[in-house]
């Protein structure tokens, strides 16, 4: 009876039940936003983006290494889903600067998002989304720990120093833990799908739009091979990241598809923002 209750219950904005419970977390989160939406206007609304990457460095970066750290501390390995067709996967040097172009992904949808109060809230919602893919995906590398023990591969020698130093960087912040689902797909397939949403919505009449799209996949794609290319993730962790990056944009459309029926304003009065 109650699991009935929380999938059927519904908000005021999705007016009807929710498909499930999984959906209705993503509703806009009750007061907790409230500081951001109230200095919104600050410094000519520039502030506004700053605060929401704050707030995503601490709601995503802490679990993300946290999580990281303490797996390498354990040093357990509960299977490793490496297929016998990964020893034949080369290290191809060069995608280390895709790989690498997924930190350019959260100021670029920041950027881009549009300068308005219908802006503000959908990127509260997608943040909302990415924060609970980040702790979804901790939950396994927390219990279901996996070391990509895949970088004694990786010959320092036939690099050249921009490689090198990319790689160096990988390498010293990033433990090889926290396998699967891979983050790096997740994240880099959400703010994509944003950003292509913003670019078609507000942007696409400038010469830019279409082939700043195309160069967004083009290296998404690239991303996807790098993460393999680079020994940093298994093949398995490839497919889990973008089944899991499927899964939590159909759950963020959900929730964007209150700011196409409800005005921001009446948005934040019902969250509690304002």
């Amino acid at each position: 009876m109650l699991t009935s209750t929380i999938v059927n219950s519904q908000h005021p904005l999705a007016e009807g039940p929710h498909p499930s419970r999984f959906h209705a977390l993503l509703m806009p989160w009750n007061r907790f936003w409230s500081g951001a939406w109230s200095r919104r206007l600050k410094m000519g609304g520039h502030w506004f983006p700053i605060e929401i990457l704050i707030i995503g460095l601490i709601c995503i970066a802490v679990p993300y290494f946290g999580s990281n750290n303490i797996a390498s501390i354990r040093d357990y390995t509960f299977w490793t889903p490496m297929l016998s067709i990964e020893t034949e996967i080369p290290v191809v040097y060069w995608t280390i600067i895709p790989y690498a172009a997924l930190y350019l992904f959260y100021p670029v949808t920041l950027i881009l998002c549009p300068k308005n109060d219908r802006g503000r809230v959908e990127m509260i919602l997608a943040m909302q989304g990415m924060i609970l893919a980040t702790l979804f995906c901790t939950f396994f590398f927390l219990f279901l720990p996996t070391e990509i023990d895949l970088r004694g591969a990786i010959d320092r020698d036939s690099m050249n120093a921009l490689e090198a130093i990319l790689f160096d960087f990988i390498h010293t912040s990033d433990k090889p833990w926290n396998a699967w689902p891979s983050l790096h797909i997740v994240h880099s397939y959400l703010l994509a799908r944003m950003m292509t949403v913003w670019v078609k919505r507000e942007y696409i009449d400038r010469p830019f739009a279409k082939p700043f799209l195309v160069l967004l996949w083009v290296e998404f794609t690239l991303l996807s091979i790098s993460i393999l290319t680079t020994k940093q993730h298994f093949l398995f962790d490839l497919i889990t990241g973008l089944l899991t990056a499927a899964l939590f944009w159909k759950l963020i459309e959900y929730a964007l598809s209150i700011a196409e029926r409800h005005s921001p304003s009446d948005i934040a009065k019902e969250a509690g923002w304002d």
